[in-house]
């Protein structure tokens, strides 16, 4: 049964009705209708054919509808387990099965393990998850891969025991998965360049990282020096080096960005995290200029709504400020929650993108 708060939600025969239309499945256990001409009763969200309004009558338990002398419906099963949390139990065992197989399994395999046709698995897994089974798949082994990279004895080995089955198609992935060379991540980013700059902006001290593959942080603080030593720590074998003109320009197109965020900011990125961190800074960076979104509505985004810690977690972790709009993010009630860079920095951050995009409406 649902909670009560809800349950009083559909307390009037109007708003039940309004809830059958539209196939609520957030009005399932609130609730249950019957109707007169099959002898059947529902869920709310049931997909079969929509009833006239004379023809049903609603019933608070499926006892009740019972005693009335109607039987359950054979689409819907309103007397069974909801349709929502059989989805729920099948990805899950769908995802135990990818994160706990040394070979990832194809879709024809999953789909038959969780007692589905590959077409209808394939869409309640997209759905629930917000990728696609092969692509789960992927960022569960690449995850696997930079875990085994760092205790292993060689490469070959992690390449194996994440579940790859052959070295030529890791080295392929590779850059794209670690933003360097496998013996380099090995090794702390030993033999790996990032380049760095310290700026200025209104916000005050700000850093830009690069890697090979782009920008790898961007961190914003108080003391310079600070934030110089937490790059030093994330790869404390890397070849740090002082940025050049070239790199100079592209602080000031962050610090750019910052002073004028409706502007925008196009710069190759070299995100790390894991497949569920990097599901979530891809819903952050889905939000537009100007808006927020609160953490129950990004766990949802990505298929996950009851993750809304985990989310916050990941919120916290990112460490690409303003390119990945973490500070878009608020609580429930629109009030600020913790920014890993300050909370009067994320408020700043918000007050300027509203108004420049009021100005940007108003023609200003």
């Amino acid at each position: 049964m649902k909670a009560v708060s809800k349950n009083r939600a559909y307390t009037s025969d109007v708003a039940r009705w309004e809830a059958v239309v539209q196939r609520d499945s957030e009005a399932d256990g609130a609730f249950y209708y019957s109707v007169k001409t099959t002898g059947v009763y529902c869920r709310p969200s049931c997909s079969a054919r929509l009833p006239l309004r004379n023809n049903i009558q609603f019933h608070v338990t499926c006892e009740q509808a019972e005693a009335a002398g109607f039987r359950a419906c054979k689409r819907c099963q309103p007397n069974g387990q909801a349709l929502e949390e059989l989805h729920a139990a099948t990805v899950a065992k769908a995802c135990r099965l990818i994160t706990t197989a040394t070979q990832s399994p194809n879709l024809g395999v999953l789909a038959k393990a969780v007692g589905m046709s590959p077409f209808h698995f394939h869409r309640v897994f997209t759905k629930r998850v917000g990728l696609t089974p092969k692509a789960y798949a992927k960022a569960q082994r690449n995850e696997r891969a930079r875990s085994e990279l760092a205790k292993r004895n060689t490469v070959t080995t992690a390449i194996y025991s994440a579940g790859f089955n052959s070295n030529s198609r890791f080295y392929a992935d590779s850059s794209q998965m670690l933003g360097m060379a496998p013996k380099r991540y090995r090794a702390g980013g030993e033999g790996t360049t990032i380049r760095f700059a310290v700026g200025e902006c209104s916000l005050g001290s700000i850093l830009v990282a690069s890697s090979e593959k782009g920008v790898c942080a961007i961190l914003l603080g108080d003391d310079p020096q600070d934030l110089c030593k937490d790059v030093q720590n994330r790869f404390p074998r890397a070849r740090l080096i002082g940025g050049d003109k070239k790199f100079e320009r592209v602080v000031a197109r962050v610090v750019g960005f910052i002073e004028t965020p409706r502007l925008g900011l196009n710069l190759p990125l070299d995100v790390r995290g894991t497949a569920f961190q990097q599901r979530v800074w891809k819903a952050l960076s889905e939000i537009s200029v100007g808006t927020t979104a609160n953490y129950t509505e990004i766990a949802k985004r990505i298929g996950l709504p009851k993750a809304v810690r985990a989310v916050a977690g990941a919120c916290a972790a990112n460490a690409i400020a303003v390119a990945i709009p973490c500070h878009r993010v608020v609580r429930t009630d629109g009030n600020l929650s913790g920014y890993r860079w300050g909370v009067e920095r994320k408020r700043a951050l918000l007050e300027r993108e509203r108004n420049q995009m009021k100005g940007r409406a108003s023609g200003v």
